[in-house]
């Protein structure tokens, strides 16, 4: 019985410092330069969240910067401007991918390409 109770709390003490492992976070703002409105914002938001090891997303659209924290045995920051790149933005030195790029509203699409936001006269 004693060999089991000196089992047992080993066991269990081993099971604790296991799921205690603090996972590496990290941050990083990554410029995004067609960011043009709260649309361009949502979307980026809303499509990060679906990658794993993206624990925060913050767009500012007056800086024209995406901050993200990331857990970074799941995802590095290359994959995170290739998902930018992929809901159609450009994300530092990835362009944005140029389907995804059409799709945008009109609003998110670059000036030079007839998009922005309307000009209030």
């Amino acid at each position: 019985m004693k060999y089991f109770s000196l089992a047992f709390i080993a066991f269990f003490t081993i099971c604790l410092s296991a799921s205690a492992q603090v996972k590496a976070v990290q941050a990083a703002k990554i410029s995004t330069p067609t960011v043009q409105c709260e649309m361009c914002k949502n979307k980026i938001e809303t499509y990060l969240k679906r990658y794993d090891g993206v624990q925060m997303i913050n767009v500012n659209v007056k800086k024209k910067e995406t901050t993200v924290k990331y857990i970074t045995d799941r995802i590095d920051e290359e994959g995170i401007k290739t998902a930018i790149a992929n809901a159609g933005y450009d994300a530092g030195d990835v362009t944005a991918n140029p389907d995804s790029y059409n799709r945008l509203p009109k609003c998110c699409k670059k000036p030079e390409d007839g998009g922005g936001m309307p000009k209030n006269q």
